[in-house]
């Protein structure tokens, strides 16, 4: 039991060698330690400052970022409808132009087929012409008694003429 009961001197010794540990302490290693400590906790309170405005920052930048995107899809947009706007108008222009093309063809070729119909027709009254001059030639030539005989004449000389 005496091990559980201390004695007067074992607690004062204990008590003087705890005194000098305290004072070499508080003498020698607190003033380093508080001071390592305090280095410690600025420099933690400054990361955390420093981490704040990074994320301030980031926010920024986020918020820039998406304003940037979205003008860029409002430009992308508007160029796509300009360039829709041109694509309408060259084709628009293009029919408009191929209209008229046509429409000069189209002129063209009536003033060609009108040209072509006169020349038939006045080739036509020429051949006409020479018939009736070649049969009236004929008939005139021979001379028929009556009208009857005239107007076979006439048939035949018809039906043996050739047209060019």
């Amino acid at each position: 039991m005496e091990l559980l009961l201390p004695k007067l001197g074992l607690i004062l010794w204990t008590l003087v060698a705890f005194i000098i540990v305290l004072y070499l302490l508080g003498k020698y290693a607190w003033k380093p330690i508080l001071k390592s400590l305090d280095e410690r906790e600025k420099n933690i309170n400054d990361s955390i400052l420093s981490a704040d405005n990074v994320r301030k920052e980031m926010a920024a930048m986020k918020s820039e970022n998406e304003a940037l995107l979205a003008k860029a899809r409002e430009e992308r947009s508007q160029m796509m409808r300009e360039a829709k706007e041109t694509r309408d108008k060259i084709i628009q222009e293009a029919k408009e132009q191929a209209r008229q093309e046509t429409s000069k063809i189209v002129a063209d070729a009536q003033v060609v087929i009108n040209q072509q119909k006169m020349a038939a027709i006045t080739d036509l009254k020429n051949q006409v012409g020479n018939l009736v001059l070649e049969v009236s030639e004929k008939v005139l030539r021979r001379e028929l008694k009556d009208k009857e005989e005239q107007e076979k004449y006439i048939q035949q000389l018809t039906q043996n003429v050739e047209l060019n």
